[in-house]
């Protein structure tokens, strides 16, 4: 070492953390310095400091919490649901990372499912579908499509509910997730080749920051592909800002260890890039919100904040997603299996929103609440109490009571049980027929938006 160097050591002595503190952010950071390793590559060469203080984005408040309610969720219904493990990002909307969550117990396993997971999003992955469609200038939120049968080739997928609702817009589409349309909406969006629409929708994943693979399968548009839960996380910030892509990131600030400033994100790192017009995003926006106040994603709704996003639930209930969106904060929940189980029916409309529900209600606690563009004020003021300016360090509220949360568990899993038995609404009893020779092994499903159910 240079002499500066030990000089700045001493001055800037390494503090040792205990790997087994319950509440140290494990995950979040060994990928804050797994990110810092690629920006000193990056470093211009006149900088030779061995070692930096970096300054990340992470609110440890809020990711005490995210843990706590990640665990908390897992232990009280995972045996349930058949799920052992789940996965939370949390993320301002110019994509620094508040919170991260990589799976219910860092010391028992230090796989980052928040990162280095790689799962199908299920219906989570039908906004970009649907933003496609919208920049095309094709088609508009009010657009008449029919559910109806379709197939490519040998492949013919179908709904949750295993019929047919007719008639729709793309707002009703997107609303009750119905499956159908995006798959017709890849074939009109090649003109009738489906592989040339999927084309397209891929580079829409792209351009909205969704690097990991995403192979041309006919099931693509229903979310078959896989996709991590950081860039899907932070992709669905593209809508509230208005069609403008942003990194996740976790350092704000690198410095030597002599203080001397080296890189600033809001100088040095990358800008955001327009990647869909600000209309079409602010027509998703109104689409996603949807969603929320009357299809899948209920359990999301949060009290005078206005919320957009989509669940995801994928074939044999593999995985399950909530991923949304506010005016301040973007963020997803996954849940599943690491053996890729399949879960007791667990939707993303289920355990998945409820998490995010509670952990951006506490993330929303002391800041400034900013609206989402295109939509009407709030009806009403939020009740959360400002745990912020307290320095809360753990959960300041219950947002929903464990027997509360059982009883509509309770509801929901009868009522599904119910309308299961009852035929498709325009469909006589019996079997359909339609969908004969249909396979299902790699498509994503997503279940109906019934008032009853809330998923």
């Amino acid at each position: 070492m240079t002499e500066g160097q030990v000089y700045g050591a001493r001055r800037n002595p390494a503090t040792p953390i205990d790997r087994k503190q319950e509440d140290a952010p494990n995950y979040y950071l060994d990928w804050a310095f797994d990110e810092m390793r690629k920006l000193v590559d990056t470093f211009p060469k006149s900088v030779t400091e061995s070692f930096f203080i970096v300054r990340t984005a992470i609110e440890p408040n809020l990711q005490r919490y995210a843990e706590h309610e990640v665990e908390s969720a897992l232990r009280q219904y995972g045996h349930d649901y058949g799920a052992s493990q789940s996965a939370l990002v949390i993320a301002d909307l110019d994509g620094a990372v508040r919170a991260m969550v990589g799976g219910r117990d860092y010391g028992a396993s230090q796989f980052n499912r928040a990162v280095d997971a790689l799962r199908q999003p299920g219906s989570s992955f039908k906004p970009y579908v649907y933003a496609t469609a919208l920049a095309s200038g094709q088609f508009t939120p009010q657009s008449i499509v029919v559910d109806s049968p379709v197939c490519i080739g040998n492949w013919c997928p179908h709904n949750y509910s295993g019929g047919y609702s007719g008639s729709m817009t793309l707002t009703q589409a997107i609303t009750n997730s119905v499956n159908i349309i995006p798959v017709k909406l890849s074939i009109a969006l090649g003109d009738g080749n489906p592989k040339l629409g999927r084309a397209k929708i891929i580079q829409t994943a792209r351009n909205f920051g969704i690097y990991t693979p995403l192979p041309d399968t006919p099931s693509l548009p229903i979310g078959a592909d896989e996709v991590n839960v950081l860039e899907h996380a932070v992709a669905y910030a593209t809508f509230p800002n208005l069609g403008k892509v942003v990194a996740p990131h976790a350092a704000l600030e690198v410095r030597t260890g002599t203080g001397d400033l080296v890189w600033r994100f809001d100088r040095d790192g990358k800008r955001p890039e327009q990647v869909i017009s600000p209309k079409v995003a602010l027509d998703m926006i109104g689409m996603m919100n949807s969603v929320v106040q009357n299809g899948t994603g209920r359990r999301a709704q949060l009290d005078g904040i206005q919320v957009a996003g989509k669940t995801g639930t994928t074939n044999g209930y593999r995985d399950a997603w909530f991923v949304g969106y506010t005016g301040n904060f973007s963020g997803a929940v996954w849940m599943g299996n690491d053996d890729y189980q399949p879960t007791k029916r667990m939707t993303g409309g289920t355990i998945p929103a409820l998490i995010w529900h509670n952990v951006m209600a506490y993330a929303h606690q002391g800041v400034e609440l900013r609206t989402l563009p295109g939509l009407p004020p709030p009806q009403h003021a939020p009740t959360v109490a400002n745990a912020g300016a307290q320095g809360a360090s753990a959960p300041q509220q219950i947002l929903l009571t464990r027997k509360g949360t059982e009883a509509l568990v309770r509801v929901e899993r009868l009522l599904d049980e119910a309308t299961r038995a009852l035929p498709p609404p325009g469909v006589p009893p019996g079997p359909l027929g339609a969908l004969g020779g249909a396979t299902t092994q790699t498509a994503a499903s997503e279940p109906p938006s019934a008032p009853t159910k809330g998923n």
